[in-house]
């Protein structure tokens, strides 16, 4: 396959430049020299636990050299669809994310939102999404990983309780993050720059690469954070690149320009 020269690139983050609070070996300095080739960079995550400034505020205290103004998160993208469509959810989110949807919320919701609940996905607010789903309200999902990585190893994700609620409402639900197409059309378009030559860089096979491959992006998977050594029979693009770590993947992206 001949490449088209990379002229933008999106980062996913946990899993590639860090795990919990700790950066991934050699992330920083790899990340430094990436920005030096003065590609323009947006980095993108399905993470839903966190607000955008929480997440910059993690970076920061890792020592990343990020602005919160390049970060676009899977919840930034639900909002501006919720808000498109006019629709006021039930929120089925992580407590910290709340604020975040305030202004979208009434007594009378009609839709679901799911993020990643975590503590929050209980019997009874799984139940109140379920009737809400029945009697005829969309489900949005902000993702739909199976599980992610954490310092002490896989943690079941959103994807598990949304999944639930499709096969109990026989319904499906609409993805406003990765792997969604939408999403990484508006992220390539707040880079200026067109699908065919941005390169995503991720750890999930499914919501990073095979999304961005869809959405005619190039792809590369990093064997840090959730990576499993089957993620390559999974790759829809068999040429796809499949490196070491988030390093590796710099020295590959430079040398396609």
């Amino acid at each position: 396959m001949v490449l088209p020269m990379v002229n933008g690139v999106l980062l996913d983050l946990s899993g590639v430049l860090y795990l919990g609070d700790q950066p991934i070996h050699g992330s920083i300095e790899a990340l430094v020299r990436l920005q030096a080739t003065g590609l323009p960079i947006l980095y993108v995550t399905n993470t839903t636990r966190k607000p955008r400034h929480q997440i910059w505020q993690q970076l920061d205290a890792m020592q990343f050299p990020i602005q919160e103004k390049d970060i676009f998160t899977a919840p930034m993208a639900a909002h501006a669809w919720l808000v498109s469509q006019t629709l006021s959810p039930y929120l089925l989110i992580h407590p910290s994310l709340k604020p975040d949807f305030a202004d979208l919320t009434s007594e009378n919701p009609d839709a679901v939102l799911v993020g990643d609940a975590a503590e929050d996905f209980t019997y009874a607010h799984m139940n109140t999404a379920f009737r809400y789903l029945i009697d005829g309200a969309p489900l949005i999902a902000m993702g739909k990983n199976r599980y992610f990585m954490e310092q002490d190893g896989l943690s079941l994700d959103s994807g598990t309780y949304v999944t639930a609620l499709e096969y109990a409402a026989g319904v499906e639900a609409i993805i406003t993050g990765k792997p969604a197409v939408e999403f990484f059309s508006a992220a390539v378009k707040a880079i200026n720059s067109t699908a065919p030559s941005v390169v995503m860089v991720g750890d999930d096979v499914d919501a990073d690469v095979n999304g961005a491959i869809d959405a005619g992006l190039l792809g590369v998977l990093v064997q840090t954070g959730k990576y499993r050594q089957e993620d390559d029979n999974r790759l829809i693009q068999k040429d796809t690149p499949v490196v070491k770590d988030f390093s590796a993947a710099t020295e590959w992206i430079i040398n396609q320009l």
